[in-house]
């Protein structure tokens, strides 16, 4: 199981306060009737709150890859080469890793209903200014604005999910989340890229950013962020009574990065994200086109594959854990070996041209990568108390972007060193030795992954003892 119940069952000693969650706050309770928070309930009420949730973080995916199907058309618009056009996206994954903390504290403190709302709002604006940028500087600082909104997105709706459905639930719902997000890819792999070419830039990025003005409407107004409490007989408590304490936001990080658990999952994160996350996010075309000789219609179809197999993956983990959590780090270790043994085949093929089977097989394996990072969502929510979920999770989800940005960086250098200057396009050889960065972090997460793993198997035991 990935979260412990709220312990808020006991009877309060003060009525219950107005909830932020809904324009009607719930009664206060009777004389002789205390106040209590509900165990987890599920159900329709739990699907609609996700829902619309849910709704904010696929907004936030088709914003976040926006730029994957326009990189050509930013080039010409911005007079940019490769190298400031790969700025956009390691600029956007900085900004997205460092506000993983400061978003995790924001929703332990004043909940995920108004923290989605101001991610709408830094979507929107940032977008909007993208739409009408016309040079690289104000463009870089619009795509950082969006990555500020985009960080905020899904850590809230994982604190949503968390309140409404039972701890059992939380693995599938985790999944359902993340692959609700590949819809949003397919959104911006299919109709973006054709807005983009019959309407042009302007238009077609200043419609998404009004998109968000209906996903804002849509959680002021209908979105609870966690079941309303209820009235539970038995006499009140006589006096004032302790008034809880919150602590300090250094003490709320310091408790849950001391927790193996969350170390455990950061590790899981960044080991299992980083290689798909690259691919897709920026390399992978510049890989199928220049360096496997394919057309940038079939490059895209194998990037589109790729989305494809991380929703399949994402029902297959979430469906599995729902069940059992010692699935946790069988299917971690299986997607980091599979992923390693994938590259080494396409890496050691003679000429570094490897089968189109092959360079299939490796689409489908590292459409596991995203799937299997949100394990360490789990290994957070299962050692976390519910009050510094969010601050764990925020921690948690650095992982794979750290991974990612280590990884964008270390292949940029590697083909920039192996590019003779002057030449456009980047040769098959610069390509393989550039993937073999890959190695360099994945060994460094599978070290990390499997020493923690024993620090957790240890505090279990102790905990039992």
């Amino acid at each position: 199981m990935s979260v412990e119940p709220a312990r808020s069952a006991r009877p309060l000693s003060v009525p219950a306060p107005r909830s932020s969650t809904g324009p009607t706050p719930p009664a206060a309770p009777s004389a002789g009737v205390a106040a209590a928070l509900p165990p987890p309930p599920g159900g329709r009420a739990a699907w609609l709150a996700w829902s619309v949730g849910v709704s904010v973080y696929v907004l936030a995916v088709i914003h976040r890859t926006s730029l994957g199907v326009a990189g050509l058309d930013a080039a010409d618009r911005f007079a940019i080469g490769a190298s400031a056009l790969s700025t956009f996206s390691i600029l956007q994954v900085l900004v997205y890793a460092a506000m993983q903390i400061p978003v995790g504290l924001l929703v332990d403190r004043f909940g995920p209903r108004r923290v989605l709302l101001l991610g709408v709002l830094l979507l929107s604006l940032g977008q909007l200014a993208f739409a009408f940028s016309s040079s690289f500087a104000p463009a870089l600082a619009s795509r950082a604005v969006l990555g500020c909104g985009d960080a905020m997105t899904f850590i809230s709706v994982l604190r949503i999910a968390a309140r409404w459905f039972p701890a059992a639930k939380n693995p599938f719902v985790a999944q359902l989340t993340g692959l609700a997000g590949m819809g949003g890819n397919l959104v911006t792999t299919v109709v973006l890229a054709d807005a983009l070419h019959r309407e042009g830039w302007t238009p077609t990025f200043t419609a998404i950013a009004l998109l968000g003005v209906a996903v804002f409407a849509l959680v002021a107004l209908f979105l609870r962020e966690a079941p309303a409490p209820v009235p539970v007989p038995g006499p009140l408590p006589v006096g004032p009574g302790p008034v809880a304490s919150r602590p300090g936001v250094g003490r709320q990080v310091r408790q849950a990065w001391s927790e193996p658990g969350t170390r455990l999952g950061l590790w899981v994160h960044f080991t299992t994200q980083f290689p798909g996350n690259a691919f897709g996010l920026l390399w992978g075309l510049p890989y199928l086109v220049e360096a496997q000789g394919m057309s940038r219609t079939g490059a895209g179809g194998l990037l589109t594959l790729l989305v494809l197999a991380n929703m399949s993956f994402g029902f297959l983990f979430g469906r599995v854990l729902s069940r059992t959590a010692k699935a946790r780090m069988p299917i971690v270790l299986t997607v980091v070996g599979a992923t390693a043994l994938g590259w080494a085949l396409v890496l050691a093929w003679p000429g570094g041209h490897p089968p189109a089977w092959l360079l299939v097989g490796i689409i489908l394996v590292m459409g596991s990568n995203g799937p299997a990072s949100l394990v360490g969502l789990d290994y957070a929510r299962a050692r976390n108390p519910v009050e510094r979920l969010g601050t764990a999770s925020g921690i948690v989800n650095m992982g794979g972007f750290i991974g990612t940005m280590i990884t964008l960086f270390g292949i940029g250098v590697i083909l920039d060193v192996l590019t003779p200057a002057g030449t456009d396009t980047y040769s098959a050889g610069a390509f393989r030795w550039a993937f073999c960065w890959l190695y360099v972090p994945l060994a460094a997460g599978t070290l990390m992954i499997l020493r923690l793993r024993r620090k957790v198997a240890e505090r279990e035991r102790d905990a039992t003892a």
